[in-house]
């Protein structure tokens, strides 16, 4: 199933890896503190690592595909991208 992995795909699958991990650190340290308001304040924390990694491994998979893509449909994914987190932080 492994074989050669691709150096981009192996990248964003460690962003990911690295999420998940501070996810479930996030939800230990919830417990932890068994406190309503230290476990907002943990999960407003949260709320930047997300958006963070989306934009990294997005980053990572343009980088790859780079050379396979034309500038327009780059700009459509770019304005995918845009539309994602204009929906995220905008309130």
């Amino acid at each position: 199933m492994l074989g050669v992995i691709h150096k981009i795909v192996l990248g964003m699958a460690a962003l990911r890896l690295l999420s998940g991990c501070i996810e479930i650190f996030a939800a230990l340290l919830m417990l932890r503190f068994n406190q309503i308001e230290k476990a907002l304040l943990v999960n407003s924390g949260l709320a930047l690592v997300g958006p963070l990694v989306l934009l990294a491994t997005t980053t990572l998979g343009l980088v790859g595909l780079a050379d396979k893509l034309s500038w327009g449909k780059m700009l459509w994914v770019f304005a995918g991208v845009s539309c994602i987190f204009i929906g995220i932080l905008k309130k």
